[in-house]
């Protein structure tokens, strides 16, 4: 299974997409507190975002791990070797 890991570059291209929706709901949540109550007013907005990052994030590596298992226990135009041909 060494050759089945998957690698913190492989994950973080995965995403990619998804950082950035989360950097976006950060910044609207600090940018959308009142003055004096950044924390209060946006801490519970910053925390769903990161839950449903890190449920993503999870997801996303487990089906990355998923798909290099499965990477080459069915392949459609592998060739098993063929018997000798009795004359």
């Amino acid at each position: 299974m060494e050759d089945k890991r998957i690698t913190a570059e492989e994950l973080q291209a995965e995403l990619q997409a998804d950082v950035k929706v989360l950097a976006e709901q950060i910044a609207e949540a600090i940018n959308g507190a009142r003055a004096g109550r950044i924390i209060a007013d946006s801490e519970e907005l910053v925390r769903d975002a990161h839950a449903v990052f890190r449920q993503k994030a999870y997801q996303q590596a487990i089906d990355l791990l998923q798909a290099k298992l499965l990477q080459g226990d069915f392949s459609p135009s592998a060739q098993r070797p063929q018997p000798p041909v009795e004359k």
